[in-house]
């Protein structure tokens, strides 16, 4: 079988954390199973890690924004000579939340290949 683009990066992975490969089907078989229900069959937990895992990587990304903003308003703060403390916590509160989920995303992989071990052996 032969793997395109995300697919392929995703096997690579895979086999550098040494986890089995998801299998994919082709779209229009997706769309057909989601539509007999197969999507509901899903485990639960699976689920609900995937839309977790998603809604920490995306409050990571608008957290990098805020961050990048707060840093370029204490520039422009000091630049004009008009610094104050509490502009500094601009930067400071994002950066504070930028370090619990860029922890946990930095965790992921880890844990994935932690739980793959413990549920073979």
């Amino acid at each position: 079988m032969k793997f395109g683009g995300w697919q392929r990066l995703n096997a690579e992975y895979a086999q550098q954390f040494g986890i089995e490969t998801p299998y994919w089907p082709p779209k229009a078989a997706q769309k057909s199973r989601i539509k007999e229900g197969w999507h509901n069959n899903a485990p639960i937990s699976e689920e609900v890690t995937l839309n977790w895992n998603k809604w920490v990587r995306q409050t990571h990304r608008w957290l990098s924004i805020a961050f990048t903003v707060g840093v370029i308003v204490n520039t422009v703060a000091v630049v004009r000579g008009r610094y104050a403390g509490w502009v500094g916590l601009f930067a400071l509160l994002p950066l504070a939340l930028l370090l619990f989920t860029g922890l946990y995303l930095f965790v992921l992989p880890y844990a994935a290949k932690w739980r793959n071990e413990r549920g073979t052996g």
